[in-house]
């Protein structure tokens, strides 16, 4: 009887190291599930600030394109609601040909360039394109 007394010992300590193992093994996989959803999380916040910047871009430009004349020079819009600042840049282009090598008049460069402070640095993106103004004149 004392043979089976003390197998029934090592089996018992046995079976208490292997919980303390899988509770190791466990717990191991349980930080790093964490560590990757945080991840996931700082990489989803990041693509929706993205996202937000370019729309707004995207919409001063739109605004800028809407406008029945052009003027040259440099505005700074704040955007209404958000810490952003808009540097709108309207330059006129000189010198630009057409396909029958005739100057075209009245071509603007348009640039919206976003800035705010974020992650204890000054942000920038931009946003740019090119406009013939009579195209654009009612």
């Amino acid at each position: 009887m004392k043979v089976e007394f003390s197998s029934r010992k090592k089996t018992k300590g046995f079976l208490l190291l292997e919980v303390v193992l899988a509770l190791a093994v466990f717990a191991i996989a349980c930080t790093g599930l964490t560590v990757a959803f945080h991840r996931m999380a700082g990489a989803a916040s990041l693509a929706q600030s993205e996202l937000r910047i370019t729309r707004i871009l995207d919409s001063a430009l739109t605004e800028q394109l809407s406008m029945p004349t052009l003027e040259e020079g440099v505005a700074q819009i704040p955007v209404e609601g958000t810490d952003i600042e808009l540097d709108v840049v309207i330059e006129p282009i000189e010198d630009m040909e057409n396909q029958d090598g005739e100057l075209l008049q009245q071509m603007f460069h348009i640039k919206i360039i976003a800035n705010w402070y974020e992650n204890g640095a000054w942000q920038e993106r931009s946003a740019e394109t090119w406009r013939y103004n009579p195209m654009y004149q009612p």
